[in-house]
């Protein structure tokens, strides 16, 4: 069962994602909180599995709450996706960086929802890849990669290197292991040990440090 918070300062929104995930027998809706305070005392009242978090709400936003979730040591294993609309764009990398899992637009089909805490809570991708890489690749363009981050990869192999560039780049394990002649298992292992290394909660901080670093670059596959 995969528990999940609600964090949206609208009533009517929060009772809807309720109706809908908790018509899913893997998914228990355990708490909601109407602004980012609220979240963070609850997430660490419940230990979520997964957390719904809107970006704009009044008081402490989702911004903040998200940062103050990831960085709790006794909610470790809680993940944050940040609910967006595409005017919120210029605040869903900082969400990133901050710890969020990802991110998923409002308007995205219930399927996609569902779909994306699933996701999310077995740590395998980025939600959304497609529109990911895009907005990551926009808002990366604003932190150039320097030495230090450069540093930051020198424990990397040159095999683990290329795996995270494909992990930039949005591709799932079994992806990864077709475009660079891998078995899943050993995809796996490489992202895992890439992830020890740099100090990434999961794939989308990967995605984040492999753009930073300068490893890749906003439209770096076309």
């Amino acid at each position: 069962m995969i528990r999940v918070l609600l964090a949206d300062d609208q009533a009517l929104v929060r009772s809807g994602f309720r109706a809908l995930l908790g018509s899913q027998p893997d998914l228990d809706v355990v708490a909601e909180a109407a602004d980012g305070a609220q979240a963070a005392v609850a997430a660490r009242e419940h230990r979520p599995d997964v957390v719904l978090m809107d970006i704009r709400m009044p008081g402490t936003d989702g911004l903040t709450a998200t940062r103050e979730i990831t960085t709790d040591p006794e909610l470790a294993g809680t993940r944050v996706v940040v609910l967006t609309t595409f005017t919120d764009d210029s605040y869903v990398f900082e969400a990133i960086r901050g710890g969020a899992s990802g991110f998923l637009v409002k308007d995205s089909e219930p399927a996609d929802l569902i779909h994306a805490i699933q996701v999310v809570h077995g740590g395998e991708a980025l939600l959304a890849p497609a529109v990911t890489r895009t907005l990551i690749g926009e808002f990366a363009a604003r932190s150039r990669g320097g030495p230090d981050g450069a540093l930051r990869l020198g424990e990397l192999t040159d095999r683990e290197r290329e795996v995270l560039a494909e992990v930039a780049a949005g591709l799932s394990n079994d992806e990864i292991a077709v475009r660079l002649h891998m078995s899943p298992t050993t995809a796996k292992t490489h992202v895992s040990r890439t992830m020890t290394k740099l100090g990434a909660r999961d794939r989308a901080q990967l995605v984040v440090l492999a753009y930073e670093s300068g490893l890749v670059r906003p439209g770096w596959r076309g």
